[in-house]
């Protein structure tokens, strides 16, 4: 990502978007999915936050 960018959502947004676009549509999905346009291959969420130096990095590689 660019210095100073760090719009994880709306990076992953716009990725999930355009990977989808290519996507056939022909897994099993519940009607809940179908209802609110999920699909089965990504994971629900995620925790985003953007390393900060080398002391924070030792701490999430720990």
């Amino acid at each position: 990502m660019p210095e100073g960018d760090e719009d994880f959502s709306n990076r992953w947004k716009m990725i999930k978007a355009t990977f989808f676009k290519g996507l056939s549509n022909v897994e099993r999905r519940s009607k809940t999915r179908i209802k609110r346009g999920k699909r089965g291959i990504w994971q629900r969420c995620f925790w985003e936050h953007a390393i900060r130096d080398e002391r924070d990095y030792a701490a999430h590689m720990d």
